[in-house]
């Protein structure tokens, strides 16, 4: 995988055509979300992200809208960063309901959700959900495919980690109620 080495304006990244590779602004470079060929999702993380998508996008009908792979215009150590998780949640109180644009999101979602690649560690992911929080991002779920478990970062509390049946409610995400059974279930990656 090549990474683009020159330095770019926020507005030149933006303006990079779409192609097969997936890059994320960080530190003034165009940088691939997956590294390698290893980190490239597999089965697991592509049927994980189809579950949470479904299952979110139900919950989420009336009141946000729910996306796979959405950059974000957010900053990061007082730099313009545009990461791409794997699933974004944002509000309509955040972005309304006519928005329609063809572009990065413009506003902190309340919720981003990054699931653990091959090639990935969980703390690789877990100080990418903290640069999200203190990014003005309301919650980041880590989800863990091989151990089926899911972890909730938020700004004001330590990690929070659910298994099996253990039902994941936040204030923040109204009347959601949701397990790592659920979704795992939903993956087709419980037995």
């Amino acid at each position: 995988m090549t990474q683009l080495k020159t330095e770019l304006t926020l507005e030149e990244f933006l303006a990079l055509p779409e192609g097969d590779i997936t890059y994320e602004f960080v530190n003034g470079e165009a940088v691939p979300k997956y590294k390698n060929d290893e980190m490239s999702p597999k089965f697991f993380h592509g049927s994980t992200t189809g579950a949470l998508f479904i299952l979110l996008s139900a919950w989420a009908q009336t009141q946000g809208r729910v996306v796979i792979e959405w950059a974000i215009k957010l900053t990061r150590n007082q730099q313009d960063w545009i990461p791409v998780p794997d699933l974004t949640y944002v509000s309509y109180h955040r972005l309304s309901a006519d928005w329609l644009l063809d572009e990065a999101c413009p506003v902190a979602p309340e919720l981003v959700i990054e699931i653990i690649s091959p090639g990935q560690t969980f703390g690789e992911i877990a100080e990418k959900a903290t640069d999200y929080l203190n990014a003005g991002v309301s919650r980041v779920w880590v989800v863990d495919t091989k151990a089926r478990t899911v972890t909730v970062f938020a700004p004001s509390s330590l990690p929070i980690t659910y298994r099996l049946h253990q039902p994941i409610t936040d204030d923040l995400l109204p009347k959601l109620e949701i397990t790592p059974h659920a979704i795992f279930q939903r993956a087709g990656l419980n037995p």
